[in-house]
């Protein structure tokens, strides 16, 4: 059966042209060539196979993660590939090690709170990997507050140096990735003490391992902290502890863009702003949206090619049985994740151009738009990742039984997904940070300074206090001017609703952690508003291809209205619809699942994902999966042999004892 397509049919039935959509899905003609060449390079190379992962033992696990990662960098250098096409080999090789953290916190840390002397002396021994980073902040006893860390780095003026030390237990460097066999220098993150007093956290580059034979330098404890969640997945990165005892650093070795210590050991501000540094952490969130797209979209690719192979059910008279897809129970499931999966692509979009805008404005020295960003980038990734978390978790559901085996390549995906509900801010605590700015806001109306960006519909506050939806039928849900005053009128009441609770409070604190559920819920009807206002920008620019406008309209639909059916409650009670305008929405996203169920399967190859990539035996291009299942189950060292390990020493007897028993 090799060569066959089982989706052919499938594929036929699509109304839009794919390879245009695959343009829309890489974000330009341009992308699109580099991801699909280098895509493809990936695939074919042996040396990157990975369906042998989830059966490796640790160590073999990880030393075979260190081959990869050093053929990886070999390629590169071969090929001379561009740093834009280095980065998505290391994405398409998919697999967690310790040069994802090497390239993507320590060099842009140096980068972002470097000096240019700094720059000029580290960089170019990380660009050629001649040091190899991490990036080393959490700490076993404190994670998302940063301000609570207990490392210490305090000047001594005798020697012109900074002392690194962990005072307590919990003070250990905890989880950094690469940090606990591979890493030769960390970016510390440390409380600065000189003359007696704490200035807070800041960034240090402490030298981890000799250069000549890797071991530990004096003072250093260092090591890798455990098997973590899943078979293979994340166990391919060394996560590590740190402990440091008295370690001596030059003094240059702060990154000091900002703030520096002088060689009397003085604390000085330089005329570079703090602010400058939310650049890079709108780039870093930036970048955790774009890879919830891409996580998402794997997870949905798996789960739709598989619902339309998998037939249960519903036979007449002997006939086939029908196609799980065609089930609106698994279209309702399936089809919101398939529109978030293109709602999170396309808010990454926008993310890129909000981190070049905020760049160029704080390099102008307009830090205007800074706590709307923070808001926003620190909303997105709660919001994005969370949605993917459960996402891909809803698509092992999806797929039944088979899901649940590791061949179908959601397990992995799950666990090496799920520690971004954590990592970079965890979920619940962003929300609640942005909730402050949003409440704040609200205070503000009346003081004549207009809230911008993402939050600018918070100033038409008098009118979407007061308006009413004027839906009268289903199809009245499509206008995007009805939808998008829903999501807005529903963001600011809750909003209003949280700051009326909280001036009842004396202690404003105080009231903040006792509506902080409240809060939350807030926070997230505004990150869902500017998910669906995204989209909806989207199709107001000139989308070429036959069909293709007309399909993401559909998923654009299909996300906005899922979400308002969702979140019922929250539109309901806060009375800017009906009961009936609720269940018209009802009526029309059913309309629209049955508009995008025969282009599923198009719509899920528009994402150009290579075998090799997706990793599933159940996501197959050609939809052969039942032998393959098979073939792989073949594959196990359980089945290396017809007799298992342990048959003479524990079986034998026992089937034996059975045996007497029952000659008696």
């Amino acid at each position: 059966m090799e060569g066959v397509d089982f989706l052919a049919d499938e594929r036929r039935k699509a109304e839009f042209d794919v390879d245009e959509m695959k343009i829309v899905w890489a974000g330009s003609r341009r992308a699109f060539q580099l991801s699909d060449r280098i895509s493809k390079l990936v695939a074919g190379d042996p040396a990157f196979r990975k369906d042998d992962r989830t059966m490796m033992p640790r160590k073999e696990l990880f030393k075979n993660t260190l081959r990869k990662a050093s053929y990886a960098w070999k390629r590169i250098n071969e090929l001379r590939l561009t740093e834009e096409e280095a980065t998505k080999l290391r994405f398409y090789v998919d697999e967690p090690a310790f040069s994802d953290l090497h390239w993507g916190m320590f060099i842009p840390a140096i980068k972002g709170s470097g000096t240019q002397e700094q720059q000029q002396k580290w960089l170019p021994l990380a660009y050629k990997m001649q040091i190899i980073g991490c990036y080393a902040q959490t700490e076993l006893g404190h994670g998302s507050n940063v301000q609570g860390l207990e490392t210490t780095a305090t000047f001594d003026p005798q020697t012109d140096e900074f002392i690194i030390h962990s005072p307590t237990l919990t003070s250990s460097k905890w989880w950094p990735g690469g940090l606990g066999k591979v890493a030769t220098h960390a970016i510390v993150y440390a409380r600065l003490i000189t003359e007696g007093k704490d200035h807070g956290v800041n960034g240090f580059i402490v030298q981890l391992r000799s250069l000549e034979d890797h071991k530990p330098l004096p003072g250093i404890t260092v090591g890798d902290i455990g098997t973590k969640f899943g078979n293979g997945a994340y166990n391919t990165m060394d996560n590590g502890v740190l402990r440091l005892d008295h370690v001596r650093i030059p003094r240059d070795h702060m990154l000091m863009r900002v703030s520096q210590v002088t060689r009397e050991g003085k604390y000085v501000q330089s005329d570079i702003p703090r602010q400058i540094l939310y650049g890079t952490m709108v780039f870093v969130r930036q970048s955790i949206v774009s890879d919830a797209s891409s996580a998402l979209s794997r997870a949905v690719c798996i789960a739709t090619r598989y619902s339309a192979i998998r037939r249960q059910f519903g036979s007449q008279n002997g006939g086939e049985e029908t196609q799980v897809i065609d089930y609106k129970t698994q279209q309702n499931r399936l089809f919101p994740l398939l529109a978030s999966a293109y709602a999170f692509r396309f808010v990454g979009e926008w993310l890129k151009w909000l981190y070049t805008d905020v760049t160029q404005k704080l390099q102008a020295g307009d830090f205007s738009t800074l706590p709307e960003v923070h808001a926003c980038t620190a909303g997105l990734k709660s919001l994005t990742t969370t949605a993917t978390s459960d996402g891909i978790e809803e698509c092992r559901k999806l797929c039944g039984g088979h899901g649940y085996l590791c061949s179908s390549g959601l397990p992995e995906l799950f666990a090496v997904y799920v520690p971004t509900c954590t990592y970079e801010g965890d979920n619940i605590v962003l929300l609640l940070q942005v909730a402050r700015v949003l409440v704040k806001t609200v205070s503000q109306l009346g003081s004549g300074k207009p809230p911008v960006g993402t939050i600018a519909y918070m100033g038409r506050i008098e009118h979407l206090m007061t308006c009413c939806s004027k839906v009268n039928q289903a199809k009245d849900w499509l206008n995007p001017t009805a939808v998008l005053e829903a999501f807005e009128a529903r963001a600011v009441r809750m909003t209003v609703s949280c700051a009326k609770n909280l001036s009842e409070f004396a202690n404003r604190e105080k009231g903040f952690a006792e509506l902080s559920a409240d809060l939350v819920e807030a926070a997230v009807a505004h990150c869902q508003l500017i998910v669906v206002s995204k989209f909806l920008e989207k199709l107001q620019q000139d989308i070429p291809g036959k069909g293709v406008r007309e399909q993401l309209e559909a998923l654009c639909g299909i996300y906005s209205l899922f979400l308002l059916h969702k979140h019922q409650g929250d539109f309901l009670s806060t009375n800017y619809i009906t009961p009936q305008q609720a269940s018209l929405a009802n009526d029309q996203l059913r309309s629209l699942y049955t508009q995008v169920r025969p282009n599923a399967i198009a719509l899920v190859d528009a994402f150009n994902y290579t075998d090799h990539f997706l990793g599933s035996v159940l996501g197959r291009y050609d939809g052969n999966v039942y032998p393959k299942l098979y073939e792989e189950a073949w594959k196990d060292p359980l089945n290396d042999s017809v007799l298992p390990d342990g048959y003479h020493e524990y079986i034998r007897p026992l089937l034996n004892q059975q045996l007497l028993s029952a000659r008696l």
